[in-house]
């Protein structure tokens, strides 16, 4: 039976490291695998690979966290382009047969796979990040997209002059439905209805490079800007920086995602119009499950990160976003709104 659950303030705050952290050797106790070394963590790339920024460089800033405190071995994997559900098993499987523990898979795209996997290694716990996989063994982690992006389309609703902005999602599918159901929810609310909300698709599938095409995400916000949008919000992996850089030229503001991106280094010369990043821990998604295995008590069933648990969030980095007149109050009050049960957030 699937335990549902909410995981506490432990994992709090690690999407908003610094991607470098310290290094350290060693190994991790425990029994894991069938490979003759006891090792730790290990973490298998979405599509876009660490570097993107976003995604799967705040998984990434989790292993370092946990690598740091533990002192054990890690690893971690980049995706091949084009690969098959085949390729994920055979990733998955070597992780988890050379003694790594936990396995995680970054992105619901790892959900066939893990499902096939995690039953060959009773003894390895799993990870997914953005899907739910039935297992005694396995730690669905998922996150309340919607909620940071309805914050994100209240910053949005504040901060325009021209009553329009923008919406880019990566791929056209159920889990950035989430990130535009909320932002429009959050725009709406705030302005009353007269805030225009351009949205965008980049493609239908992954495969066609809606997650992993900067080029794409960059025409996309120029074709909003042009249509007057002051502030475009992206949820596209990689393809957001396109969109970041769009915005910067054009000097309006773009609203990054899943990490704080005007900390970003890639993105430093486009940081001053950057407003805000609807926040979602993945880095402590990812830090709290290798803390539960580490201390003995892995975890299991859905996990979700929601705004209760500062699972999601908005960031406040650019000095601009305390310039604009009311947007820090409204996004306050809004967020005392969810969490205490006034205001539901539509997914859909």
């Amino acid at each position: 039976m699937r335990r549902i659950s909410k995981l506490t303030r432990v994992a709090v705050g690690v999407a908003s490291l610094a991607l470098a952290a310290t290094a350290c050797g060693g190994t991790s106790g425990g029994s894991n695998g069938d490979g003759d070394k006891n090792l730790g963590l290990a973490i298998a790339y979405d599509i876009g690979g660490k570097g993107d920024q976003s995604f799967n460089d705040a998984a990434y800033a989790g292993l370092q966290k946990a690598k740091g405190e533990f002192g054990y071995t890690t690893a971690d994997i980049e995706p091949t382009e084009g690969e098959t559900d085949a390729d994920k098993e055979q990733r998955l499987a070597s992780l988890a047969k050379q003694g790594y523990n936990p396995v995680i898979g970054v992105g619901f795209a790892y959900g066939p796979a893990m499902e096939a996997v995690a039953k060959d290694y009773p003894d390895t716990t799993f990870g997914i990040v953005d899907s739910v996989v039935e297992g005694d063994n396995v730690a669905s982690l998922v996150f309340a997209e919607e909620q940071a992006s309805y914050l994100a389309g209240v910053a949005a609703a504040k901060a325009t002059k021209t009553n329009t902005v923008g919406f880019v999602g990566g791929v056209d599918i159920p889990l950035i439905h989430k990130f535009e159901a909320g932002y429009k929810q959050g725009v709406e609310d705030t302005s009353g209805g007269k805030v225009k909300v351009i949205s965008q698709y980049l493609t239908q599938t992954a495969e066609e490079g809606g997650f992993s095409s900067p080029d794409k995400g960059k025409a996309a916000a120029e074709g909003q800007i042009e249509k007057k949008a002051d502030v475009v919000y992206q949820a596209a992996g990689l393809s957001g920086q396109g969109v970041i850089e769009a915005a910067a030229k054009a000097k309006v503001f773009a609203i990054g995602v899943d990490s704080d991106q005007y900390q970003q280094e890639a993105l430093a010369s486009y940081k001053e119009y950057i407003l805000t990043s609807a926040l979602k821990d993945v880095g402590g998604a990812v830090y709290a499950l290798a803390k539960s295995v580490e201390d003995g008590k892995p975890l299991a069933g859905t996990q979700t990160f929601d705004l209760e648990v500062n699972g999601v969030g908005l960031s406040e980095s650019n000095p601009q976003y305390a310039k604009i007149a009311g947007l820090k109050d409204a996004v306050e009050k809004a967020k005392e709104g969810i969490t205490g049960g006034q205001i539901e957030v539509r997914t859909e």
